[in-house]
């Protein structure tokens, strides 16, 4: 009875779900080119038509479930900065960049996301959908550690897209290495230096990092957006929007 009751647009958005879901592990598990769309719509439970309907050609079912996984894992990063307990702007760069090179190691993340995406997508596109999840947060990192002086002044969009680009090159020379362990450790000192870098102008980085910190939240379509605790602080003070971010999850969808 509850079945019948169904929209329309809501058994359609179950069966778009169940071609990614049901997608996912055999793109990890045998790759984009090794993997048959009859394979995919066998084990989704569909027809070949109810795949079409969705997805033009396996290229767009890939490029649904790449957006996934790498939503997913902005995510699980959100949970572990917020975990951490972290509200210096340059130690949650670090964290960030910590939590990606260990991901690597992760077979779903490695050949969905860094050995089949920029092939199966192109690099542009690809970038475009991972920047999706990376950049909005990089871009309030950068900007909040300019205002409150722990970097130099210097353009935010070109840093942004530096330290995305490092990033994304640093992943994939993980990902591609032959011993995994060493390349990790390489990558590691290389973004730690990067970042350490930003601020290497700075007389004294140091200071209260934390005062009038607000919260960035990650949206459930996988962006991030703040959550200040207040809009301005005490006269003369900076606004929140200057304040060094704290970050935590957002709370899923009610039952």
């Amino acid at each position: 009875m509850a079945d019948s009751r169904r929209t329309q647009a809501e058994r359609t958005a179950d069966t778009r779900e169940r071609l990614i879901a049901a997608a996912r592990p055999l793109f990890a598990s045998d790759g984009f080119a090794e993997v048959a769309l009859e394979t995919i719509v066998r084990s989704a439970g569909v027809t070949r038509g109810a795949l079409y309907h969705h997805f033009a050609d396996k290229t767009e079912l890939f490029a649904a479930v790449y957006e996934r996984v790498d939503g997913d894992m902005a995510a699980r990063m959100a949970e572990v900065i917020a975990a951490a307990g972290q509200s210096d702007p340059l130690e949650v760069m670090r964290l960030g960049v910590t939590f990606w090179l260990d991901a690597c190691s992760d077979p779903e993340v490695h050949r969905i996301v860094l050995m089949d995406g920029p092939a199966a997508l192109g690099w542009a596109r690809w970038s475009e959908i991972g920047n999706r999840h990376n950049a909005g947060m990089t871009q309030d990192l950068v900007a909040n550690a300019i205002r409150t002086g722990q970097i130099p002044q210097q353009p935010v969009q070109a840093t942004v897209s530096t330290l995305l680009g490092a990033m994304r090159e640093a992943t994939l020379f993980v990902a591609g290495a032959n011993d995994h362990e060493q390349a990790r450790r390489d990558a590691g000192i290389v973004m730690d230096r990067l970042i350490r870098s930003l601020a290497s102008d700075v007389p004294d980085a140091g200071g209260d990092r934390s005062a009038g910190a607000k919260t960035i939240v990650l949206k459930p379509d996988g962006t991030w957006r703040f959550s200040a605790e207040s809009s301005a602080g005490p006269t003369g003070s900076p606004p929140a929007e200057c304040a060094a971010p704290q970050f935590r999850a957002a709370p899923g969808p009610q039952q």
